[in-house]
């Protein structure tokens, strides 16, 4: 009795532990909203144009930059969006 009162308690918890894990989690939709957003309102990076992809919290971006520094700003703007987990930088410098 004592063995099937635990696996019960157990499944339980696993039952309620495993939704509010998944609430935390930022989907992708909404990091690609955000850093679209982010890059676009940049007066210095001015990324509305990139080209923005995210899968698993991995954003790459994509796109032309008129300075080192700006596709080094694009970079840390991104890493700065909830949920983000990494960048993928293949921004190209054309000046």
């Amino acid at each position: 009795m004592r063995v099937v009162s635990v696996i019960l308690v157990f499944s339980l918890l696993a039952l309620v532990a495993a939704p509010l894990a998944a609430a935390g989690k930022v989907s992708d939709d909404k990091i690609y909203d955000d850093v679209k957003l982010k890059l676009g309102l940049d007066t210095q990076v001015k990324g509305g144009g990139f080209i923005i992809d995210v899968k698993d919290g991995v954003v790459t971006l994509q796109g032309k930059v008129r300075a080192e520094k700006m596709k080094v700003r694009a970079e840390n703007l991104t890493k700065k969006v909830k949920g983000v987990v990494k960048v993928v930088n293949k921004l190209v410098v054309e000046p």
